[in-house]
């Protein structure tokens, strides 16, 4: 059997130099030091729009109760997608509402909630009717 040879943890011979001497708070060892010239910021590319969406708030007809209306969405989107985001804008405005068409139409008057979520989507939501 072969005796294992044991390593010192003593410490041995102190270090020549300490290598983080050269080191300045500021900067990385060897980094030139020169004046930062503040680039001219990109225009942020805006998000294109998915089309214009006309927000109404309505009693006629309804037996003196407040509707929100969404009228005018574009073509290219297809009604799964109008009925699928309609369930959604109910849930987050916690309103009753239904897809009639192409006009979606939310119980009571949450017409700020749906601007708002609408512009979150990527559709411009423009206020319609007095």
């Amino acid at each position: 059997m072969s005796k294992k040879r044991k390593i010192t943890t003593k410490g041995g011979e102190p270090l020549g130099a300490n290598p983080f001497t050269t080191l300045d708070g500021n900067r990385f060892p060897g980094e030139e030091i020169r004046p930062r010239i503040s680039s001219p910021q990109k225009n942020s590319a805006k998000k294109k729009s998915k089309g214009r969406v006309e927000i109404r708030r309505e009693k006629a007809g309804r037996g003196g109760k407040t509707v929100t209306t969404l009228k005018e969405f574009p073509l290219h989107i297809p009604l799964s997608t109008l009925g699928a985001m309609t369930l959604e804008l109910k849930r987050t405005c916690a309103c009753g509402g239904t897809l009639k068409g192409r006009v979606v139409e939310l119980q009571g008057d949450v017409s700020d909630q749906v601007c708002a979520e609408l512009n979150l989507r990527g559709y411009q939501a423009v206020r319609a009717g007095g």
